[in-house]
This record gives structure tokens, sequence and C-alpha cells, in this order.
């Protein structure tokens, strides 16, 4: 399976990921529990046959290292969903998610000591501008919200204020698991494949704590309107139907991906998923018609200016484009 298979199974996925997404949240806002469970099982379950081979293939890295990598994994897919129910839009729930760099940076310098160029750094400025402009006009669009009083208006700015604490960890828990994982795959080798199934799998039991709110879920879903599957003439209450397409497409989206990181260099996939980020979000406002004000676009345009930036896709289109020009003039010189 080449790169642009690929690269068609991540836009295809991811995007039709997020549509999905959004359609279950827009009716049940707090549903971000039983969407992640069905993610994680459904995930898991694939990786058991054919990955772990019915629990018969021992793992290479330590199960006492996946136990933590998994903790940190299941914490952060599971807070990234319920901020959903915060009053956080997915417009802003995927420019914010998208500052990973800027967290991966400033642990990478604590942890590891890195150090990186002054380009680096301002890509990372920019993104925080970007973001920074993003949230506080989404903070205008929560007081000016409509809200016949003031305490209820109170109250929905202190629910987001909270949404975007959550974002904020779950960010930084994100950097701080990419980074343990980054010593684990030196200590080793990479072992992708392996690593998705045991953090989709050893997380299950953890969600018998969430148990109660799926179970409502579950019960809000039986009660939603019947739609018909096409080809099959079977009826079923509508948000199962949404579910089952947004796990299809999740999977689908982890494992393009995947293949991706096997398939091309470091540089091509970040471009890929940056790409697919910006799609996915126009799509959210287009579609689904969120509102997105000028200074939203502004905000949006400057990080990802600075994520492609942080990527030196600049740098490598004008090595590439020196290398034609070479190339063409040794031709010319022939």
């Amino acid at each position: 399976m080449g790169p642009v298979h690929a690269i068609f199974l991540v836009f295809v996925g991811c995007c039709t990921n997020v549509v999905f997404l959004e359609l279950l949240v827009r009716d049940f806002p707090g549903c971000g529990n039983i969407v992640t469970f069905a993610q994680f099982a459904f995930i898991a379950l694939e990786g058991f046959i054919f990955q772990s081979n019915f629990g018969r293939k021992k793992s290479v890295i330590p199960i006492r290292n996946y136990v933590v990598m998994v903790t940190m994994f299941f914490t952060i897919s599971v807070v990234n969903n319920y901020a959903l129910n915060f009053n956080i839009s997915m417009p802003l729930h995927m420019i914010f998610r998208s500052g990973s760099l800027i967290a991966n940076m400033v642990l990478g310098v604590i942890i590891l000591k890195k150090r990186y160029s002054a380009s680096k750094y301002m890509s990372v400025a920019l993104i925080s501008a970007g973001i920074f402009i993003c949230t506080i006009m989404s903070a205008k669009q929560v007081n000016v919200a409509n809200n016949p009083s003031e305490e209820e208006g109170v109250y929905a700015f202190v629910c987001w204020l909270i949404g975007i604490a959550m974002l904020t960890i779950a960010l930084l828990m994100s950097a701080r698991m990419g980074i343990f994982q980054e010593t684990l795959y030196k200590e080793y080798g990479k072992h992708s494949k392996e690593a998705l199934f045991y953090n989709h799998f050893l997380p299950l039991p953890g969600f018998l704590l969430l148990s109660t709110d799926i179970y409502n879920h579950c019960i809000h879903f039986n009660q939603s309107t019947p739609a018909e599957i096409p080809g099959l003439g079977v009826t079923v209450p509508v948000m199962w139907l949404y579910l089952l397409v947004n796990v299809i497409t999740q999977y689908v989206c982890i494992r393009g991906v995947f293949i991706l990181t096997t398939e091309c260099a470091s540089l091509t996939v970040t471009l890929v998923v940056t790409l697919r980020k910006f799609l996915s979000l126009i799509i959210s406002v287009l579609y689904f018609q969120n509102p997105f004000t000028v200074w939203h676009w502004l905000g949006t345009a400057v990080v990802f200016l600075g994520m492609l930036l942080y990527t030196e896709v600049w740098t490598s289109v004008r090595a590439a484009l020196r290398k034609s020009d070479g190339k063409e003039e040794k031709k010319k010189a022939q």
C-alpha cells in the first residue's frame, strides 16, 4: 500500500470522522465518553485479532511501560472528548489541539534539555498568538450567547473556562506522552501497530468508571430519530448510525496515519496531518455553519503558518526547487 493510498485514507477517514463527531455532539454535547469507548473497543478488537493473534503474540515493549503510556493516553482521550460538554465549539477544539507543538517544545526543553533554532521559537510564537486570538474571540461569543440572564451568562462562561482548562491539561499530557514514547522507541525500537493495540486495549477497564454516563447515553441514542441504513432496508436510531460511521472512520484515519509513517518522511506526515486539520476546520465552519468571525480566520491562518514554519516546509520546497534547477542547468550544459 503506497503513500498516495495512505494520504487518501487520512483525508477521507479523518475528515469524515470529524463530520460525524460533530453530528453526535450537536444533539448530545456530553456524548464524548460513549464515543471514546466505542472507538477504543473497536480498535482493541481489531488489534486483538490481527496484532496479538488472540493474545498468543508476546509484546516487544514490556507491559509495565504500556501501562504508563495507556494511563496518559486514556486520560487525554477522555478529557479531550469530554471538554466538548463545556461550551467548547468544534472549530476551537481543533485549533486548540493544534497547539501540541507548543507543549512538545516546552516539555522538550524542560525534560530532554533540547535546544531549538530561532525559526522553531518563531513558529511557536505564531501558533501561540493564533490560538490566543481564537480563544479570546470564542470567549466573547460565550459572553454574548443567547443567555436570558446575567447569572446564566456567568455560568456559561465559567463552563467555557473549565473546558479550556481541560484542553490545556490534555495538551500538556499529550506532549509528555510523546516524550515518553520517544524514549521507549529509542530503547526498544518502533512498534507502532503493537502500541496502537495496547493503547486501546489496556484502558478498557477504565471505562467502568464512566459506565453510568455511557449507559445513559445508550438510552438517549435508542430514543433518537429512526433512520434507514442505505441498501439494507434496516431501520436503526440515527445516533447509533452516526456512532458506527464515526468509529469506522476513526480506525481508517489512524490506520492511514500509521501507513503514512512507514512510507513517508516525518515532514511529509506532519504536512499531510496539518492540511487535514485545516480541511476539517473548513468543513466544520461551512457545513455546520459554526460561528467563525474574521478574527477566527486570522487566528487560524497564523496557527497554520506557524505549523508550516515549524516543519520547515518552505526550506524543503526551496531545496527541492534548487535541485530541479541544478538538474536543468546540467542538461542544458550537456
